[in-house]
């Protein structure tokens, strides 16, 4: 059966999903264990967020006795796409020219980092 196409995740589920990515194949309990103490959430609670993440074709799992072992199946750099797409069309009409605009006018940017903007820019100028 093909895997259902990727959806952006939520933060609870990319919480997760940062643990099962450094983690590689891992069980609930080795996710839970891998969260600050005072942010771990119910058992219950990461089982169901695992059971969706599935259902959203971000990982799959097999049995070893009573434990589910989960092993992602979508890499970090192709849900960071998966967001930025939705975000692109969401919120910019899906104009990838409107959201470098925006970034170009936000403070956060560096003078070197509007300067490697520029460069890339001057390169797909001479490419065309």
């Amino acid at each position: 059966m093909a895997r259902k196409k990727s959806v952006p995740l939520t933060e609870a589920e990319q919480r997760l999903m940062e643990i099962v990515w450094t983690l590689g194949d891992c069980t609930v309990g080795q996710i839970i264990d891998a969260m600050p103490a005072a942010d771990r959430p119910a058992y219950n609670t990461v089982q169901t967020i695992m059971k969706i993440l599935e259902t959203k074709g971000y990982v799959r799992h097999r049995a070893d006795g009573r434990a589910f072992i989960y092993t992602s199946i979508v890499e970090r750099a192709a849900a960071a796409r998966t967001a930025l797409s939705y975000v692109i069309d969401r919120f910019f009409g899906g104009s990838p020219a409107r959201v470098a605009l925006n970034l170009i006018g936000d403070d956060r940017l560096s003078a070197a980092d509007l300067e490697a903007l520029k460069r890339l820019l001057d390169e797909g100028k001479r490419e065309r």
